[in-house]
């Protein structure tokens, strides 16, 4: 079946045009990232950050399991709404600020170490566990059985005591969870889904932990 994936952006009337105050006092150097529909006004603050000084070291659409190879100290302005890809940043970099309706907000310190806590007990979950399924999704855009088959190699040659076991399904629904023997269940398809359960850890931590 062909597929044809199309960029949806917000529209941004006049009227609706939120205010830049406050973008001067961010730091002088900057990582710009965005989520997709929010482009076309990263591009407008990226042009109003540059025009007061401020110097853009990086501009680059994120998704929720995106890596950013940033230097050290670097600040990072996150334009777009919720706070799943902020913190997902804020994990690689202490300072994540989020541009959402015109209110800039820091991600705080507070927030960083209680997700850094949840993945490191995820951890602990997956060294104690004997059984894992992986969950697979077949939708387009969040397939990632190569990634699985990747990991179940990595723990297969590490944890040679662990079951493995693949969960294929086009909807993954965490209520189902309890009709399977798993002790863990690790996530390869959209990363938000393991806001859903305290069973889920994405496979991109799993990975991590193994290299």
């Amino acid at each position: 079946m062909k597929v044809l994936f199309i960029e949806t952006q917000k529209k941004l009337n006049k009227e609706e045009m939120p205010s830049f105050d406050g973008l001067n006092l961010m730091p002088k150097e900057l990582f710009l990232a965005y989520s997709i529909q929010y482009k076309s006004l990263a591009e407008l603050i990226k042009k109003e950050l540059e025009s007061s000084g401020h110097k853009i070291a990086g501009f680059q659409q994120v998704l929720g399991c995106s890596k950013l190879k940033l230097k050290k100290g670097l600040a990072i302005l996150l334009i777009g709404t919720g706070r799943f890809h902020a913190l997902n940043l804020a994990l690689q970099n202490s300072r994540v600020y989020v541009f959402d309706e015109g209110n800039i907000t820091l991600i705080n310190a507070s927030e960083i170490e209680n997700l850094r806590k949840q993945r490191q007990l995820q951890l602990n979950k997956f060294v104690l566990a004997k059984k894992l399924g992986i969950l697979i999704s077949t939708k387009p855009g969040q397939e990632n059985l190569a990634k699985a088959e990747l990991l179940k190699k990595k723990i297969s040659k590490k944890y040679p005591e662990k079951q493995v076991f693949f969960f294929i399904s086009n909807n993954i629904n965490p209520a189902e969870f309890e009709n399977f023997d798993i002790n863990l269940w690790i996530n390869s398809a959209c990363p938000g889904i393991t806001n859903d359960s305290q069973k889920l850890v994405n496979i991109v931590d799993i990975l991590d932990f193994l290299d």
